[in-house]
């Protein structure tokens, strides 16, 4: 997929994969609404994201099950009041995932489990369809036939518009792409894998080259690494700047790490930018990556995210990043 680099700002739209849908260059991740977020902030971030230009949000039912006290469904909820206090049901892609364990018997991507799980996302969503939905998961114990069946029937009815896949390997999605044309059935239009310039082999491999071949959107999860790539997380004694801060320094803050930190400062320094927006105006560049999903918890980070979008990096900038993450 080609990107034209010179009209890109929070206004355009790129196609995801063939499914009709028009999506901003960044989706905001939803992971944090419920959780690190609570419901005011929420509500303020969401206006300021479609007020800049923006439009895809992505969630899952599952977020926010890890919290204490929490069951689930509880980003989904908070969007769902959003969407009804708003009134901006029309100008938003919305996506969401099922599969990941919500309680005994409540996972995987059996047809019965996929009709009850969309319609609990689509009362707490107060939406009467979904534009994206997404597995979470891969589900071997269950035939890819009987799986994208029930997707077919939920787009039939007009309660889905598109389906996506998230953290498959690349021969279970091709044999899903597979599936899908021999069968006559709907098919993956996006993928969503972990992408970023910390963590680059996963997908890079066999991922980038199927999507791309095959015209399947990208829209990667962790953009940010998690926080580490916006250089919040320096030295050892940086973990405790978040709730997730232990386990971002446990995981990015080695050698890699800090040299891509360096690479990204540079190129930051040259563009009056931030080591952040540097990371996805990379990403934006990268042989079929539709629109990063990166997260913010407050205003101030959400300004910085969505200036990302407008970044012009030049080839040197690129081959920096390139070099710095190999």
């Amino acid at each position: 997929m080609s990107k034209d680099t010179t009209t890109l700002s929070p206004h355009t739209r790129r196609p995801l994969g063939r499914s009709g849908l028009a999506v901003s260059p960044l989706c905001f991740g939803g992971n944090v609404f419920g959780w690190t977020v609570d419901e005011a902030t929420a509500f303020q971030l969401l206006d300021a994201w479609f007020d800049a230009g923006f439009n895809f949000i992505d969630t899952a039912d599952v977020y926010s099950i890890w919290a204490p006290g929490h069951v689930g469904g509880e980003s989904e909820t908070l969007i769902g009041r959003w969407l009804a206090r708003s009134g901006r049901r029309s100008q938003v892609v919305l996506a969401t995932k099922v599969g990941k364990p919500m309680g005994p018997g409540l996972e995987g991507l059996k047809p019965a489990y996929i009709r009850s799980a969309v319609e609990a996302s689509l009362r707490r969503l107060q939406t009467d369809h979904i534009d994206l939905y997404q597995t979470h998961a891969d589900d071997e114990s269950t035939p890819l036939a009987d799986t994208l069946g029930a997707f077919d029937d939920l787009i039939r009815a007009g309660k889905v518009r598109a389906i996506g896949a998230s953290n498959y390997s690349a021969p279970r999605l091709a044999e899903a792409l597979r599936v899908s044309s021999a069968v006559g059935l709907p098919r993956f239009e996006s993928l969503q894998p972990l992408y970023n310039p910390v963590d680059r082999a996963g997908f890079e491999a066999a991922l980038q080259p199927l999507c791309v071949a095959e015209g399947v959107g990208v829209i990667n999860f962790y953009g940010l690494a998690a926080g580490f790539l916006t250089g919040k997380y320096r030295v050892p004694a940086d973990a405790a700047r978040s709730v997730r801060g232990e386990n971002v320094v446990k995981r990015y803050l080695n050698e890699r790490g800090l040299r891509v930190l360096a690479a990204l400062d540079d190129v930051a320094a040259r563009h009056g930018a931030t080591p952040g927006q540097v990371a996805l105006a990379w990403q934006l560049l990268q042989p079929g990556i539709t629109a990063p999903i990166a997260s913010a918890t407050s205003l101030a980070q959400l300004s910085e995210l969505t200036a990302a979008a407008s970044l012009r990096l030049s080839d040197e900038d690129r081959q920096r990043i390139d070099t710095a993450s190999a």
